[in-house]
């Protein structure tokens, strides 16, 4: 199927609607923190991304079915679920994974929000209607200057590029960038649901021997604590998000889809404060409101109804 003429309106403005699904797409992948830590106490981590995937791609394709959208059949549109699968979940998967095993959780969350960084750039160098203006870019940093005042910038004392485990947690932020812009590019001929039901299928296909190589045959005689939180993790972890990905990609573009990224650290500190006892410090309430304001200035309404003689 042919991918239909990309629009030329100018998608760097994100609509009421797209903002709304943008932030529950940021609670919704935000607990799948918790439900992973869950999960990871019975299983290896590769085998609960199997498990994450292949369960949602069979939720999803019942839905293709029930809603009766056509398959994809051509090989093309398959080798591009196929890339999708790669640069969104694979590697960024297995770079991620093996980072957070060699440097803190902390620094690993901000060099996942600068994700949004990476998405807004690529995403202004390869389509016009995803211009950098100089709101645009002010309103990232300072959502991103944010998350990192939340998680505590002290964090960032054991940020060193010659750090191979940094460079990975990088080379996975920059592949959700690039997923983005790919999807947009090959996918976008497609509905949200067959393009989500593709891309899991294509990942549980290549994950299926990376995980029975690193953790074993996959089982499903687990505490029913592992199964609820695999049962979160798929569903809507993993099913519903991906509909939510791929809505709000043709709504906004890829660099306003990836400002979920700045919105997941929020949702994890919050919900490690209320279901996991953790602590929640005075830094991360005056990182949440840095983070409000850098949403506030990427919106722009509110700006241009306080200053009406700049409206255009």
């Amino acid at each position: 199927m042919p991918a239909p003429a990309q629009p030329t309106v100018a998608r760097t403005e994100i609509s009421s609607r797209a903002w709304a699904e943008l932030g529950l797409l940021g609670l919704v992948w935000g607990a799948s923190f918790v439900a992973i830590a869950v999960a990871l106490r019975e299983m290896g981590f590769f085998t609960v991304v199997l498990h994450r995937v292949f369960w949602a791609a069979v939720i999803l394709w019942i839905w293709v079915v029930l809603r009766g959208l056509p398959m994809p059949r051509s090989a093309r549109v398959w080798g591009a679920l196929l890339a999708m699968g790669l640069l969104n979940n694979v590697l960024p998967f297995s770079l991620m994974a093996w980072g957070q095993t060699q440097i803190e959780s902390g620094l690993t969350a901000i060099l996942n929000a600068a994700t949004a960084l990476f998405a807004v750039l690529l995403a202004a160098a390869v389509f016009a209607d995803q211009r950098l203006s100089l709101r645009r870019l002010a309103g990232v940093m300072l959502g991103f200057f944010g998350v990192v005042v939340a998680i505590g910038a002290e964090a960032l004392g054991g940020f060193d590029l010659r750090s191979l485990a940094q460079i990975a947690v990088l080379g996975g932020t920059l592949s959700y960038a690039c997923a983005g812009i790919w999807a947009r590019l090959a996918l976008s001929g497609l509905p949200p649901a067959v393009s989500a039901a593709g891309m899991t299928t294509s990942s549980a296909l290549v994950l299926l021997p990376i995980a029975i190589w690193q953790d074993g045959l996959p089982t499903l005689a687990l505490s029913v604590e592992s199964l609820a939180a695999l049962t979160y993790i798929a569903g809507p972890g993993t099913a519903l998000a991906y509909l939510l990905y791929y809505r709000i990609l043709g709504m906004a573009g890829p660099g306003n889809l990836m400002l979920v990224t700045l919105l997941i650290p929020v949702v994890a500190i919050l919900l490690g404060a209320a279901v996991l006892g953790e602590a929640l410090r005075p830094s991360a309430l005056i990182g949440f409101v840095l983070l409000a304001a850098g949403l506030i200035t990427l919106d722009g309404r509110l700006l241009t109804r306080l200053n009406p003689r700049k409206a255009p």
